[in-house]
């Protein structure tokens, strides 16, 4: 997906998603190369994503090249 395309105020509050369906939470904030999102209401997940891990944008819903047990990697427990 070409990221010229994004607009990237539109992406706040949407739901992120990995490639196996995997729910990485709500995006929070967009930084220079990261997209920030977080999940959980008592037990608070922050994920830090770099932008071209992005492969899609259908309105509602952002997806992400990364699978469930990659997730690990950018999770910080933190809010």
């Amino acid at each position: 997906m070409s990221q010229s395309a994004i607009s990237w105020n539109d992406l706040i509050k949407k739901k992120a998603t990995g490639i196996d369906d995997c729910d990485i939470g709500h995006i929070q904030e967009v930084k220079v190369d990261l997209i920030v999102t977080k999940k959980g209401i008592l037990d608070k997940k922050r994920y830090y994503l770099p932008k071209n891990l992005i492969v899609g944008f259908d309105r509602h819903t952002v997806y992400f090249r990364i699978m469930k047990a990659e997730t690990l990697q950018f999770q910080r427990n933190n809010d």
